[in-house]
């Protein structure tokens, strides 16, 4: 059975809801689906997460809060990785982030569906949400420290 097109919703210019899932795994590479569909279960495994997409990622937010966005799943050539807005914040004590280009992100790689470890997802997703209402409140002071 051919699967059911919806049209889009459009929120500030991005795609939102359920149906932000089924476009982004559209324009993904064929091999990254399966990947995007076991990161995606394990954030929603979590928390009833809003989703959107928005710079070429599938963003997480709480409430429908983009601004503050907790995750993001994005696609390159040879990975597909788990963004975390303000990473930075949150402990790592397996070692596994990889660090962005700002203070705050931190990264998870991915290169097959075995790859994802869905436990390791939830307890950072369940970190980040623990830490939201402390990175809205002081992002703008540590990003100031240097």
């Amino acid at each position: 059975m051919p699967p059911v097109m919806r049209e889009d919703v459009r929120w500030n210019g991005a795609i939102v809801g359920t149906d932000a899932l089924d476009t982004f795994l559209g324009g993904a590479r064929p091999d990254a689906g399966p990947i995007i569909v076991e990161i995606d279960a394990a954030i929603r495994s979590v928390a009833p997460l809003d989703s959107a997409i928005k710079w070429r990622q599938l963003l997480y937010g709480l409430d429908g809060d983009f601004h503050h966005w907790i995750c993001a799943i994005a696609v390159s050539k040879n990975r597909v990785t788990l963004n975390f807005h303000f990473g930075g914040l949150l402990a790592d004590p397996e070692g596994v982030f990889r660090a962005g280009t700002s203070k705050f992100m931190r990264m998870l790689d991915f290169d097959t569906p075995e790859s994802v470890d869905a436990e390791l997802i939830a307890r950072r997703v369940t970190d980040a949400l623990e830490q939201l209402e402390y990175f809205k409140a002081n992002w703008k002071r540590i990003q100031a420290e240097g």
